[in-house]
């Protein structure tokens, strides 16, 4: 049997788990203790050890930080989970370092088509967008879907359009436009090769509620119009207050086949297991090893983090005192 390990974590402070290499099934990380708040952040699974420089790393790990401080910092003051999961996702579209708004991949015809998602755990109100290209943040503009419309999903152009209704700030494309995505599309275009990564934050608040939220760009090279799990709720986000909020990462097809978001909370709820594992029994036996992996958080608070990629950039805070930020397993 394969040996299993788990990243050290911290009461305060950063943990950057590096120093365990294994190898085998998923292994969820233990979850935490029940929490008045709770706060997991993923920027996106599939990393590969050895092939990234030390240098991207520790800037990965800088900005995940930075996101998971900013939504730790607003629930400790009370803020709603939607309002930190948006927040955070907020901040890493902004970074361009993170497959999500500024630092999106380019699709086969050299465009970026953004897609975000976002999930109220209280109500199970929820709102999308697919392939939006001039929305600065495509998290909010879901948010906005959901808020200021009968509808859950809009699309393309007229998603667009709507940004510009609802007052969400849009940008020219080539805002988008960064020098290291382009160069991935031209290395897949050679070799035939995509990229992933997505960001997404799930979070209980003081009150109890939980919320989800999950943004990309989709894969490099991806052909024109096509969308993943991201946008599809029960896929790559879900959140309701009776079992889990979860954000996935990875290959969006299989997320969609398997409804992996939406299966996690099942087991929750139909077979009465623990969250952690949850998140991992569908990992381990439903999704593909290299498939990618999800956050999760449970109406005590309690966080888990699975994946069966070598690595997945990810972090979790709660009111314990729990602050740790990790990519490999």
């Amino acid at each position: 049997m394969p040996r299993s390990c788990s990243p050290a974590s911290v009461l305060t402070g950063l943990v950057l788990a590096l120093a365990c290499a294994c190898g085998g099934d998923p292994v969820p990380e233990r979850a935490a203790a029940p929490a008045e708040w709770a706060l997991a952040v993923h920027g996106g699974a599939g990393l590969v050890r050895g092939e990234i420089p030390a240098e991207h790393e520790r800037a990965l790990i800088g900005s995940l930080e930075r996101a998971l401080r900013l939504g730790a910092g607003m629930l400790d003051q009370g803020a709603s989970s939607l309002d930190a999961v948006e927040a955070v996702v907020r901040d890493l579209e902004d970074d361009p370092l993170f497959n999500a708004g500024r630092g999106a991949v380019f699709n086969a015809r050299g465009e970026n088509e953004l897609d975000a998602s976002i999930m109220d755990g209280a109500t199970r109100a929820c709102g999308a967008v697919a392939g939006v290209r001039t929305v600065r943040h495509p998290v909010t503009l879901a948010r906005r879907v959901m808020e200021r419309t009968p509808h859950v999903l809009v699309a393309g152009a007229g998603a667009d359009r709507l940004a510009l209704e609802l007052g969400a700030e849009t940008v020219d494309p080539a805002w988008f436009f960064t020098e290291r995505r382009w160069q991935a599309l031209e290395r897949a275009r050679a070799h035939g090769r995509e990229g992933g990564g997505t960001v997404g934050a799930v979070a209980r608040d003081r009150r109890g509620n939980l919320a989800a939220a999950t943004s990309t760009g989709g894969t490099t090279g991806k052909l024109p119009g096509r969308v993943g799990d991201s946008p599809i709720v029960g896929a790559g986000t879900w959140a309701d207050n009776t079992t889990c909020a979860v954000s996935g990462t990875g290959r969006g097809e299989e997320f969609l086949r398997h409804g992996v978001a939406r299966s996690i909370a099942a087991w929750i709820e139909h077979r009465g297991v623990a969250v952690d594992e949850a998140a991992a029994r569908v990992v381990r036996d439903v999704l593909q090893p290299g498939d990618g992996g999800v956050i999760a958080v449970d109406r005590d608070g309690r966080i888990a983090m699975a994946f069966n990629t070598d690595g997945m950039i990810r972090g979790a805070a709660d009111s314990g005192g729990r602050f740790e930020v990790a990519i490999w397993e």
